[in-house]
């Protein structure tokens, strides 16, 4: 794999506990792998995470409430049970909001869309996520898709781990980072 870096960019993820592990760890490695600077972002600062298979840990480096949307080159919001506990902190919210109104790509996998339909973000948009909550995508104003990636403005959107190659390669491509 090629890896070409053109200086740092800080990209945030956004997680919670139950995270789905690989579509976490997969995407995190290849954004780090091809020069971009990570945060984690959670509803506390220094808070441990777990997936829901416990493969891998991670530690937040802020808490939603202190991050500044404008600080990043991009969001990305791994799917599980993360986006519904996400989904409830008024601060992710507004930082979500925030990045959405400054056209700053989000990125968002499977479950990862509940945090963009809470945030309002989805009117008109043109998206896929796991089927189970396409009622909840439709209901925001989303236009809901079967596809492994789903690219709408500043939004990037997969389904499932399985579309994770697809998922990756779009959101490296949206910060012209790398033809990953």
């Amino acid at each position: 794999m090629a890896t070409v870096k053109q200086g740092l960019r800080k990209v945030a993820f956004l997680l919670e506990e139950g995270y789905e592990d690989s579509e976490m760890k997969n995407p995190y490695d290849a954004l780090v792998e091809n020069g971009n600077d990570i945060d984690i972002i959670s509803t506390e600062k220094g808070k441990e995470l777990k997936g829901k298979k416990g493969t891998v840990t991670y530690t937040s480096h802020l808490a939603a409430g202190d991050a500044k949307a404008g600080d990043y080159e991009a969001i990305v919001i791994p799917g599980g049970g993360s986006p519904a506990k996400l989904r409830e902190d008024p601060a992710v919210i507004a930082f979500v909001a925030e990045a959405d109104s400054a056209g700053i790509p989000i990125a968002a996998i499977c479950h990862g869309p509940q945090v963009l339909a809470k945030a309002g973000v989805l009117s008109g948009k043109t998206l896929t996520a796991t089927a189970s909550i396409q009622e909840e995508v439709e209901a925001a104003g989303g236009v809901f898709v079967d596809q492994e990636v789903v690219v709408d403005g500043n939004l990037i959107t997969s389904r499932k781990p399985e579309d994770e190659p697809a998922f990756i390669r779009e959101t490296i491509a949206k910060l012209g980072v790398s033809a990953y």
